[in-house]
Formats: C-alpha cells, sequence, structure tokens
C-alpha cells in the first residue's frame, strides 16, 4: 500500500511484514477497481461496534460508577469516546484507503477503575489532555513508529497473537455455557468458511442471533431513543492528577493499544503511515478530552474485524468496513445510553462467540508470522522463534504489573528473550571439543 510522499521521506517504513505481502499483492495487483460499497464490509463494521459496547464498555461503566460520576457527565464520557473514535476512522480511512481502525483505550478504562476517583473530575480531565499531548508529541513525528521498528518482527507478531488468542479461546467457554447458540454460531461460520467465504461471520451472527431469539436468550429491555450527546468540562490541571493519571495511561495507551495496532494493521498487509494514524488518534484524543475522552488509539481487536480477509476479498475494498465502523460508533455515541441497553440485551455467549470466530483468522497469521516466518517468508530462526513464544506467554496471560498490561511486558520481554538467545548463540565456542 502506498503512503504520501512526506511520510516516505521522513523515514517511515512503507514495508509490511514478510507474512503479508501476499495481501499487499493481492491489493495491489491490476488497476483499482472503483470503491463500491459492500454488504460484508459494512456488517463488519457493524459487528466491531457491538463487541466494543458489549465488553470494553462495560470497563467504561464500571469505571464511571466508581468514581460516583453523574448520569450526564457518564454519557458524555461514553459519547465522547465512541464520536471521537467514529470520526477519525472515517477520516483515516477515507484519506488512506484503509481500514484504519481507531477506538478507546481499554486498558485506559481499567486502570481508571481505581484511580478517576481520587481526583477531581476536571483535575482527571487535565490528566487526560497532558497523556494525549504527550502521545501526540510520540506520535506526530514518528518517534513512536520507530521505536516499534527496532522491535525484531517475530515480537511484534507474538504481542499481537497474544493479545488477540485469549478472545479466540473464549469462544470454547461460550459453546459449553451456551451450546445451542455458541455451537450453532461456530457451525454456521465453519459452513460458511467452507461454502461462502466471504459471509461466514454473517452467517454466523445470523444463526446466532436466530437460535438467541429461539431459545428466549434475548430479552428485550424497555428501550427510549434519548439524545445523550458530549458535555464540555473545562480541564484543570493539578500535579497529583498527572502523576497519578497522566503517565500510567500514556503508559498503558501506546504500549497497550497502539503498538499492537500497528502490529494488526502490518500484519493484515497495511501500512498507512504510523505518524498518519497515532498522530490522527492521538490529536482526536486531544479534542475530546475535555468532553471526558480518557484516550483514542488505534485498536487491534476491532482491526482484526475490519481489515481481516472475511470483510472483504479485495483488500483495497476493505476501508469500507473502516467506514462502517466508524459511522456506527458515531451513531452510537449520539445515543449512547440507548446503545448500551440494547447490546446489554444480547446473550454474551452470542458476542463471545462471534468475536472468537471474527478474529480467527488474524490470530492465525499473527501467529504464523511470529513462529513460521522471517525474511523472506521462510521459516523462523530457532532464536526468533523462542523469543517470539516468550512474548505469545506473557502476553496471553494476561499478567498485569506496576498498573502497566500484559502487551508492554510481552514486548519486554520477548525483546530480552531475543536480544539474550542472540547473543548466546553467538558467543558459542567456535571449536567444537575433542
Amino acid at each position: 500500500m502506498a503512503t504520501t510522499a512526506e511520510e516516505s521521506t521522513a523515514g517511515e517504513s512503507t514495508t509490511a511484514p514478510a507474512g503479508c505481502r501476499a495481501a499487499e499483492a493481492e491489493g495491489n495487483a491490476g488497476p483499482r477497481r472503483p470503491p463500491v460499497a459492500s454488504f460484508s464490509a459494512v456488517m463488519a463494521g457493524f459487528i466491531a461496534v457491538a463487541g466494543s459496547y458489549a465488553g470494553p464498555m462495560v470497563v467504561v461503566l464500571q469505571a464511571a460508577t466508581a468514581a460516583h460520576l453523574s448520569a450526564e457527565l457518564t454519557a458524555s464520557w461514553v459519547g465522547s469516546i465512541a464520536i471521537a473514535s467514529g470520526v477519525t476512522r472515517i477520516v483515516l480511512s477515507v484519506a488512506t484507503r484503509q481500514p484504519v481502525v481507531v477506538a478507546w483505550s481499554v486498558p485506559g478504562a481499567a486502570l481508571l477503575l481505581t484511580a478517576l476517583g481520587r481526583y477531581p473530575y476536571s483535575d482527571a480531565l487535565g490528566a487526560y489532555v497532558v497523556a494525549a499531548a504527550a502521545a501526540l508529541v510520540l506520535g506526530a513525528p514518528g518517534w513512536f513508529g520507530k521505536i516499534m521498528e527496532a522491535v525484531p518482527q517475530p515480537v511484534v507478531a507474538a504481542v499481537l497473537a497474544g493479545v488477540l488468542l485469549p478472545f479466540v479461546l473464549k469462544a470454547s467457554s461460550a459453546v459449553v455455557e451456551a451450546p445451542v447458540v455458541g455451537g450453532g454460531l461456530v457451525l454456521a461460520f465453519l459452513l460458511g468458511r467452507r461454502y461462502l467465504p466471504r459471509y461466514a461471520v454473517l452467517a454466523a451472527l445470523a444463526a446466532g442471533a436466530l437460535l438467541a431469539a429461539a431459545t428466549g436468550a434475548v430479552r428485550m429491555p424497555s428501550l427510549t431513543w434519548d439524545f445523550s450527546g458530549p458535555v464540555w468540562t473545562t480541564p484543570t490541571f493539578g500535579l497529583p492528577a498527572v502523576v497519578g493519571i497522566s503517565v500510567p495511561l500514556l503508559v498503558v495507551t501506546m504500549a497497550g493499544q497502539n503498538a499492537p495496532g500497528l502490529a494488526m494493521m502490518r500484519q493484515l498487509g497495511y501500512d498507512a503511515g504510523h505518524r498518519t494514524m497515532i498522530g490522527g488518534a492521538s490529536l482526536a484524543w486531544l479534542l475530546s478530552a475535555p468532553f471526558g475522552a480518557h484516550g483514542i488509539n488505534l485498536a487491534a481487536i476491532t482491526a482484526g474485524i475490519c481489515a481481516g480477509r472475511e470483510a472483504h476479498e479485495d483488500p483495497a475494498r476493505r476501508y469500507i468496513a473502516g467506514v462502517s465502523c466508524g459511522a456506527f460508533y458515531i451513531l452510537f455515541g449520539l445515543f449512547s445510553t440507548t446503545a448500551v441497553a440494547l447490546v446489554a440485551a444480547v446473550p454474551g455467549a452470542l458476542l463471545t462467540s462471534l468475536a472468537g470466530v471474527a478474529l480467527l483468522a488474524a490470530t492465525q497469521g499473527a501467529i504464523v508470522d511470529a513462529l513460521g516466518r522471517h525474511g523472506g517468508g521462510g521459516r523462523a530462526t530457532p532464536h526468533a522463534a523462542e523469543a517470539a513464544m516468550v512474548t505469545l506467554a506473557v502476553t496471553a496471560s494476561g499478567v498485569s504489573a506496576l498498573g502497566i498490561v500484559a502487551p508492554f511486558w510481552g514486548l519486554v520481554a520477548g525483546t530480552v528473550a531475543y536480544a539474550a538467545l542472540g547473543m548466546f548463540r553467538r558467543q558459542r565456542p567456535r571449536s567444537a571439543p575433542r
């Protein structure tokens, strides 16, 4: 995929990892056809939004409850992160013709579960502004992207695999928990992959919804379509909140969201330019922070849904899924209270199973890139594969230390293992023992 001349001359990498060259070749082969709306791409965007509201949004609501925020401020928080994510997705996807996927910081919301209530709300917003400005300074000039480029590719791919794998594994538990809904959904997906690969996820969604309705698992609440737009609160800046919120929020957002997000895009064969993507997301965060947005960043989980083969067979048309996802985000953000209640009515087993099957291909690709390929696409060197396995184990474990989430520690552990194993092999005895 091409990047702008400005980004290329600035030294940004425009080469996707070896495991993604087939996707790039597929997207660049022959004359580019005019963009055509795709039902599968539009539905991929909807599935990504529904998944975001079913899981990550719950963490945001829990943090708001723990901090005793009013209903108005909670709705503003939910609405601001959804609208900011949606607008940024649409702008970047249309500008780059690639499915750039932006969302709110899930580990950041988890951090705020205990941190938000300790400070005045306006001070917390000031801390968001500081963290967003720092992310913009790191992302827009390309510094963060260059740091990520210095990390060995098998390690980056393994971080991505570790982020995605738990979602795939949870599908098994969902099938056991609700064998009719979950099992029927998985079976429909497998049959779809056999006969209609492009619509396999849609077939799974349709089957799961029908089975959930037939078994009475869906309990529709009484809905009122209340407009709940963001509310401005003037930020104030207190040193305790900056230290207690800004610093850890910046670390978990950059390492726990932007790093896997970059890895996902490259693993799927896209490179819109890390300055463009992270800079755009960070700018959206900065502008939306006074309305309650705690973090806007690249997404990995929903990117696997919107940028994968299930969204569209033609990589050049998958950006439609990014636009669709952004539009649904804006709609959900404007009616955030209603949207949360609506998604809450859907059985958890259905959403968990759907996320698992939708991310299968992306997880498979990440694991293959981490453990099975390097350079020109051959087998990985032993020390690269071992370092990738260390990375995968740490990331998938979900371990958290010092308030920093597992993807960061997986990145650190894998990089250290890669360097140590490579050094050990270089320093082996030069002559065989007699």
